[in-house]
């Protein structure tokens, strides 16, 4: 006879999301909550009712916590530790989203990654893992975050690159890299005394 469900430890579920953006300074940033009621510096993030689906905590969780709305987050991955809150057994499915700086509230708690603070839990790890799985895609894919408005110069697109990056990129090496997944719109930017620059949209 099967045992039944009640006979399994029932550890609480929980989502926290990384909501990366590209900050006014070149470089990579992350959504944060202010610490509050005893609870230092965290992701957005909620713990899972009865009859809730992941993805809506996720996006209850963004609006009610961070003023955030209209994003599309994905699953990332869990974290599972088993010290990862004094509180009990909980297990984080954590996802990650990637907006433009104007889709986040105006004064929104937006921090370079470079320059976490202390965080709440392991949402260190949680940041990390999600930069690392954002560097990965950007490695290979022109903007796949589109972060940039369309159409762009190659310019802007290896800045935009740079800063998820944090790297300098050689501009021939990495024109060669995402010409593949880029279409050229025909028009040129004209802008100062330089060579006008082709313009191009994603692929």
């Amino acid at each position: 006879m099967a045992r039944s469900l009640d006979s399994y430890p029932r550890p609480s579920v929980a989502v926290d999301t990384a909501v990366l953006t590209v900050l006014e300074s070149a470089e990579l940033g992350v959504l944060l909550l202010p610490a509050r009621d005893g609870v230092p510096v965290r992701l957005p993030g909620t713990f899972l009712h009865e009859g809730e689906l992941l993805a809506e905590a996720v996006l209850r969780s963004l609006l009610g916590k961070a003023g955030v709305g209209g994003l599309a987050p994905r699953q990332l991955r869990v974290f599972d530790g088993l010290d990862r809150d004094d509180r009990g057994r909980v297990l984080s499915v954590a996802h990650v989203d990637v907006v433009p700086l104007g889709a986040l509230p105006e004064g929104a708690l937006v921090v370079p990654v470079r320059a976490l603070p202390p965080l709440a839990f392991d949402h260190d790890r949680i940041v990390a893992s999600a930069v690392e799985d954002l560097r990965a895609r950007y490695r290979e894919h022109p903007d796949p975050s589109g972060l940039l408005d369309e159409p762009f110069t190659l310019s802007r697109l290896r800045t935009v690159h740079e800063a998820v990056l944090a790297e300098a990129l050689v501009p021939d090496t990495f024109r060669r890299a995402m010409l593949p997944g880029l279409v050229a719109t025909g028009e040129l930017e004209r802008s100062g005394r330089g060579r006008p620059a082709e313009l191009y949209r994603r692929g």
